[in-house]
Protein backbone atom coordinates (compact mmCIF):
# COMPACT_ATOMS: atom_id res chain seq x y z
CA UNK A 1 0.00 0.00 0.00
CA UNK A 2 2.71 2.33 0.94
CA UNK A 3 4.35 1.70 -2.58
CA UNK A 4 0.73 2.17 -4.51
CA UNK A 5 0.81 5.40 -2.43
CA UNK A 6 4.00 6.77 -4.03
CA UNK A 7 2.95 9.85 -4.92
CA UNK A 8 1.84 10.84 -1.33
CA UNK A 9 5.21 9.48 0.10
CA UNK A 10 6.81 11.67 -1.55
CA UNK A 11 4.58 14.29 -1.06
CA UNK A 12 4.60 13.90 2.41
CA UNK A 13 8.18 13.79 1.87
CA UNK A 14 8.60 17.23 0.47
CA UNK A 15 6.27 18.84 3.34
CA UNK A 16 8.55 17.15 6.27
CA UNK A 17 11.67 18.18 4.43
CA UNK A 18 10.72 21.71 4.09
CA UNK A 19 9.82 21.60 7.74
CA UNK A 20 12.77 20.43 8.63
CA UNK A 21 15.10 22.49 6.78
CA UNK A 22 12.96 25.57 7.69
CA UNK A 23 13.85 24.77 11.33
CA UNK A 24 17.79 24.26 10.75
CA UNK A 25 17.81 27.67 8.56
CA UNK A 26 15.32 29.42 11.71
CA UNK A 27 17.85 27.90 14.13
CA UNK A 28 21.09 28.96 11.96
CA UNK A 29 20.36 32.07 10.85
CA UNK A 30 19.19 33.05 14.92
CA UNK A 31 22.38 31.68 16.08
CA UNK A 32 24.53 33.27 13.50
CA UNK A 33 22.71 36.89 14.50
CA UNK A 34 22.53 36.28 17.79
CA UNK A 35 26.22 35.76 17.97
CA UNK A 36 27.11 38.62 16.20
CA UNK A 37 25.20 40.84 18.40
CA UNK A 38 26.28 39.66 21.82
CA UNK A 39 29.64 39.84 20.38
CA UNK A 40 29.06 43.50 19.42
CA UNK A 41 27.10 44.43 22.49
CA UNK A 42 28.57 42.05 25.75
CA UNK A 43 31.94 40.89 23.91
CA UNK A 44 31.19 37.07 23.78
CA UNK A 45 28.98 35.39 21.59
CA UNK A 46 28.20 31.79 22.47
CA UNK A 47 25.18 33.13 24.71
CA UNK A 48 23.89 34.89 21.99
CA UNK A 49 24.35 32.25 19.29
CA UNK A 50 22.12 29.70 21.74
CA UNK A 51 19.53 32.11 22.59
CA UNK A 52 19.42 33.04 18.62
CA UNK A 53 18.88 29.74 17.42
CA UNK A 54 16.32 28.64 20.16
CA UNK A 55 14.69 32.04 19.26
CA UNK A 56 14.64 30.54 15.60
CA UNK A 57 13.33 27.28 16.51
CA UNK A 58 10.05 28.72 18.78
CA UNK A 59 9.41 30.76 15.75
CA UNK A 60 9.05 27.97 13.62
CA UNK A 61 7.28 25.75 16.12
CA UNK A 62 4.62 28.14 15.95
CA UNK A 63 4.08 28.75 13.19
CA UNK A 64 3.49 24.91 12.37
CA UNK A 65 1.36 25.06 15.35
CA UNK A 66 -1.09 27.45 13.65
CA UNK A 67 -0.66 25.52 10.38
CA UNK A 68 -1.10 21.94 11.72
CA UNK A 69 -5.25 22.37 11.20
CA UNK A 70 -4.24 22.68 7.13
CA UNK A 71 -1.52 19.55 7.61
CA UNK A 72 -3.84 17.43 8.70
CA UNK A 73 -6.22 18.42 6.16
CA UNK A 74 -4.25 18.42 2.84
CA UNK A 75 -1.63 16.06 3.72
CA UNK A 76 -2.25 13.10 6.25
CA UNK A 77 -6.08 12.97 5.46
CA UNK A 78 -6.33 12.61 2.26
CA UNK A 79 -3.08 10.36 2.11
CA UNK A 80 -5.74 8.02 4.50
CA UNK A 81 -8.56 8.56 1.87
CA UNK A 82 -6.20 6.80 -0.55
CA UNK A 83 -5.31 4.27 1.68
CA UNK A 84 -8.72 3.38 2.65
CA UNK A 85 -9.77 3.15 -1.11
CA UNK A 86 -7.00 0.87 -2.09
CA UNK A 87 -7.59 -1.06 1.01
CA UNK A 88 -11.42 -1.66 -0.35
CA UNK A 89 -9.86 -2.73 -3.62
CA UNK A 90 -11.02 0.64 -5.08
CA UNK A 91 -8.76 2.32 -8.36
CA UNK A 92 -8.31 6.15 -8.58
CA UNK A 93 -10.53 7.67 -11.18
CA UNK A 94 -9.23 7.67 -14.16
CA UNK A 95 -8.00 10.97 -15.47
CA UNK A 96 -7.57 11.96 -11.70
CA UNK A 97 -3.55 11.57 -9.46
CA UNK A 98 -3.89 10.28 -5.89
CA UNK A 99 -3.15 13.43 -5.13
CA UNK A 100 -5.95 15.50 -6.83
CA UNK A 101 -8.14 12.50 -5.93
CA UNK A 102 -7.31 12.12 -1.97
CA UNK A 103 -7.56 16.29 -1.15
CA UNK A 104 -10.60 16.34 -3.12
CA UNK A 105 -12.27 13.74 -1.82
CA UNK A 106 -11.75 15.26 2.09
CA UNK A 107 -13.00 18.69 0.85
CA UNK A 108 -16.02 16.74 -0.51
CA UNK A 109 -16.67 15.44 2.48
CA UNK A 110 -15.67 17.44 5.21
CA UNK A 111 -16.40 20.79 3.50
CA UNK A 112 -14.28 22.70 6.46
CA UNK A 113 -11.09 22.27 7.53
CA UNK A 114 -11.81 22.91 11.11
CA UNK A 115 -14.72 19.84 11.31
CA UNK A 116 -12.09 17.83 11.06
CA UNK A 117 -9.51 19.29 12.76
CA UNK A 118 -12.15 19.74 15.70
CA UNK A 119 -13.10 15.59 15.03
CA UNK A 120 -9.42 14.55 15.49
CA UNK A 121 -8.75 16.92 18.77
CA UNK A 122 -11.41 15.33 20.44
CA UNK A 123 -10.50 12.09 19.61
CA UNK A 124 -6.60 13.02 20.80
CA UNK A 125 -8.47 13.80 23.89
CA UNK A 126 -10.70 10.89 24.50
CA UNK A 127 -7.67 8.68 23.56
CA UNK A 128 -5.58 10.00 25.97
CA UNK A 129 -8.43 10.64 28.64
CA UNK A 130 -9.58 6.64 28.88
CA UNK A 131 -7.17 4.72 27.07
CA UNK A 132 -3.99 6.79 29.12
CA UNK A 133 -5.17 6.75 32.62
CA UNK A 134 -4.15 4.90 35.49
CA UNK A 135 -7.54 3.79 36.46
CA UNK A 136 -8.25 2.23 32.90
CA UNK A 137 -4.76 0.09 32.98
CA UNK A 138 -5.72 -0.96 36.35
CA UNK A 139 -9.10 -2.07 35.35
CA UNK A 140 -6.67 -4.95 32.89
CA UNK A 141 -4.15 -5.13 35.06
CA UNK A 142 -5.17 -5.23 38.15
CA UNK A 143 -1.42 -5.67 40.65
CA UNK A 144 -2.15 -4.76 43.96
CA UNK A 145 0.70 -2.18 45.58
CA UNK A 146 2.31 -1.64 41.82
CA UNK A 147 1.97 2.06 41.25
CA UNK A 148 5.42 2.58 39.55
CA UNK A 149 4.18 -0.49 37.31
CA UNK A 150 1.04 1.15 36.93
CA UNK A 151 2.13 5.04 36.04
CA UNK A 152 4.84 3.08 33.31
CA UNK A 153 2.38 1.08 31.96
CA UNK A 154 0.34 4.05 31.35
CA UNK A 155 3.65 6.05 29.63
CA UNK A 156 3.66 2.60 27.03
CA UNK A 157 -0.21 2.69 26.68
CA UNK A 158 0.18 6.72 25.98
CA UNK A 159 2.93 5.72 23.34
CA UNK A 160 1.02 3.24 21.70
CA UNK A 161 -2.64 5.51 20.61
CA UNK A 162 -0.17 8.08 18.66
CA UNK A 163 -1.77 6.84 15.48
CA UNK A 164 -5.29 5.67 16.24
CA UNK A 165 -6.58 9.00 15.64
CA UNK A 166 -5.64 8.89 12.14
CA UNK A 167 -7.48 4.99 11.89
CA UNK A 168 -10.60 6.30 13.22
CA UNK A 169 -10.56 9.27 10.64
CA UNK A 170 -9.89 6.13 7.87
CA UNK A 171 -13.10 4.80 9.64
CA UNK A 172 -14.94 8.51 9.00
CA UNK A 173 -13.88 8.45 5.18
CA UNK A 174 -14.55 4.38 4.37
CA UNK A 175 -17.77 4.70 5.93
CA UNK A 176 -18.67 8.29 3.51
CA UNK A 177 -19.61 9.93 6.93
CA UNK A 178 -22.72 12.33 7.34
CA UNK A 179 -22.13 12.95 10.35
CA UNK A 180 -18.30 13.23 11.69
CA UNK A 181 -18.89 13.36 15.37
CA UNK A 182 -21.44 10.69 15.38
CA UNK A 183 -19.02 8.26 13.36
CA UNK A 184 -16.36 9.31 15.48
CA UNK A 185 -18.43 8.10 18.40
CA UNK A 186 -19.14 4.99 16.86
CA UNK A 187 -15.49 4.44 15.49
CA UNK A 188 -14.50 4.96 18.89
CA UNK A 189 -16.59 2.59 20.46
CA UNK A 190 -15.46 -0.54 18.54
CA UNK A 191 -11.81 0.60 19.04
CA UNK A 192 -12.37 0.50 22.58
CA UNK A 193 -15.01 -2.83 22.91
CA UNK A 194 -11.45 -4.44 20.81
CA UNK A 195 -8.96 -2.56 22.80
CA UNK A 196 -7.18 -5.21 24.14
CA UNK A 197 -6.67 -6.50 20.69
CA UNK A 198 -5.68 -3.52 18.96
CA UNK A 199 -2.79 -2.27 22.12
CA UNK A 200 -0.98 -5.11 21.61
CA UNK A 201 -0.24 -4.64 17.90
CA UNK A 202 -0.19 -0.81 18.23
CA UNK A 203 2.95 -0.94 21.24
CA UNK A 204 4.55 -3.01 19.54
CA UNK A 205 4.53 -1.19 16.14
CA UNK A 206 5.35 2.01 18.35
CA UNK A 207 8.30 0.66 19.79
CA UNK A 208 9.82 -0.36 16.41
CA UNK A 209 9.19 2.53 14.74
CA UNK A 210 10.48 5.12 17.58
CA UNK A 211 13.79 2.15 17.22
CA UNK A 212 13.94 2.91 14.16
CA UNK A 213 14.01 6.70 14.65
CA UNK A 214 16.60 6.43 17.38
CA UNK A 215 19.24 4.56 14.68
CA UNK A 216 18.08 7.24 11.86
CA UNK A 217 19.10 9.85 14.72
CA UNK A 218 22.26 8.19 15.62
CA UNK A 219 23.08 7.77 12.11
CA UNK A 220 22.53 11.52 11.79
CA UNK A 221 24.72 12.94 14.73
CA UNK A 222 28.05 12.70 12.73
CA UNK A 223 27.01 14.83 9.67
CA UNK A 224 24.96 17.28 12.03
CA UNK A 225 27.79 17.21 13.90
CA UNK A 226 29.86 18.99 11.25
CA UNK A 227 27.23 21.14 9.88
CA UNK A 228 26.81 22.64 13.63
CA UNK A 229 30.45 23.50 14.04
CA UNK A 230 29.60 25.79 10.43
CA UNK A 231 27.73 28.23 13.20
CA UNK A 232 30.29 30.64 15.19
CA UNK A 233 30.67 29.30 19.07
CA UNK A 234 30.73 25.88 20.66
CA UNK A 235 27.34 24.98 19.75
CA UNK A 236 27.91 21.03 20.07
CA UNK A 237 23.94 21.15 21.07
CA UNK A 238 22.63 22.37 17.96
CA UNK A 239 24.33 19.37 16.22
CA UNK A 240 22.30 17.49 18.52
CA UNK A 241 19.24 19.19 17.37
CA UNK A 242 19.42 19.15 14.38
CA UNK A 243 20.14 15.13 13.91
CA UNK A 244 16.57 14.96 15.76
CA UNK A 245 15.01 17.24 13.92
CA UNK A 246 15.60 15.46 10.48
CA UNK A 247 15.17 12.15 12.43
CA UNK A 248 11.68 13.58 13.47
CA UNK A 249 10.92 14.79 9.66
CA UNK A 250 11.76 11.30 8.46
CA UNK A 251 9.76 9.45 10.80
CA UNK A 252 7.26 11.51 10.02
CA UNK A 253 7.55 11.49 6.38
CA UNK A 254 7.98 7.70 5.76
CA UNK A 255 7.73 5.80 8.79
CA UNK A 256 4.16 7.07 9.79
CA UNK A 257 2.55 6.31 7.09
CA UNK A 258 4.06 2.88 7.54
CA UNK A 259 2.33 2.50 10.89
CA UNK A 260 -0.71 3.83 10.17
CA UNK A 261 -1.91 1.72 7.08
CA UNK A 262 -0.52 -1.58 9.06
CA UNK A 263 -2.68 -0.67 11.93
CA UNK A 264 -6.00 0.58 9.36
CA UNK A 265 -5.94 -3.36 8.38
CA UNK A 266 -5.89 -4.35 11.83
CA UNK A 267 -8.48 -2.23 12.64
CA UNK A 268 -10.53 -2.79 9.84
CA UNK A 269 -9.99 -6.90 9.83
CA UNK A 270 -10.84 -6.82 13.78
CA UNK A 271 -14.26 -4.89 13.27
CA UNK A 272 -15.58 -6.25 10.42
CA UNK A 273 -19.23 -7.50 10.92
CA UNK A 274 -19.27 -5.72 14.94
CA UNK A 275 -21.95 -3.32 15.93
CA UNK A 276 -21.43 -0.70 18.74
CA UNK A 277 -21.56 -2.34 22.14
CA UNK A 278 -24.06 0.08 24.11
CA UNK A 279 -22.41 -1.26 27.59
CA UNK A 280 -19.35 0.56 26.00
CA UNK A 281 -20.74 3.47 24.85
CA UNK A 282 -22.55 4.05 28.14
CA UNK A 283 -18.45 3.28 29.49
CA UNK A 284 -17.15 6.00 27.85
CA UNK A 285 -19.68 8.17 28.35
CA UNK A 286 -18.89 7.76 32.21
CA UNK A 287 -15.13 8.40 31.67
CA UNK A 288 -14.35 11.34 29.16
CA UNK A 289 -16.36 14.19 29.45
CA UNK A 290 -14.96 14.47 25.69
CA UNK A 291 -16.70 11.67 24.31
CA UNK A 292 -19.81 13.58 25.68
CA UNK A 293 -18.82 16.70 24.04
CA UNK A 294 -18.68 14.23 20.67
CA UNK A 295 -22.36 12.81 21.32
CA UNK A 296 -23.65 16.88 22.17
CA UNK A 297 -22.06 17.71 18.65
CA UNK A 298 -23.44 14.51 16.68
CA UNK A 299 -26.87 15.72 17.87
CA UNK A 300 -26.55 19.33 16.89
CA UNK A 301 -24.44 18.66 13.64
CA UNK A 302 -26.29 19.45 10.42
CA UNK A 303 -24.18 19.04 7.62
CA UNK A 304 -23.43 21.97 4.72
CA UNK A 305 -23.73 21.58 1.09
CA UNK A 306 -21.04 19.03 -0.59
CA UNK A 307 -18.34 20.80 -2.64
CA UNK A 308 -18.44 19.33 -6.09
CA UNK A 309 -14.87 18.27 -7.11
Amino acid sequence: MMLRTLPFVLLRLVVFAVIGVAYLFAMGTGAAVGYGMARVFAGGGEGGAFLGGALGFGIVSVALYLAREYLLYLVKAAHIAVLVELYDGHDIPAGQNQIAFGSGFVKTHFTESSVLFGVDQLIKAILRTVFGSVNFIASFLPVPGLQGLLNLAEKVVRLSLTYVDEIILAYLIRTRTTNPWATAQEGLILYAQNYKHFLKNALWLAVFLWLLTAAIFVVLLAPAAALAALIPGDLSLFGFAVALILALSLKAALLEPIAIAALMEVYFKTIAGQTPDPEWSARLNELSGKFRDLGAKAARWTRPAEVRV
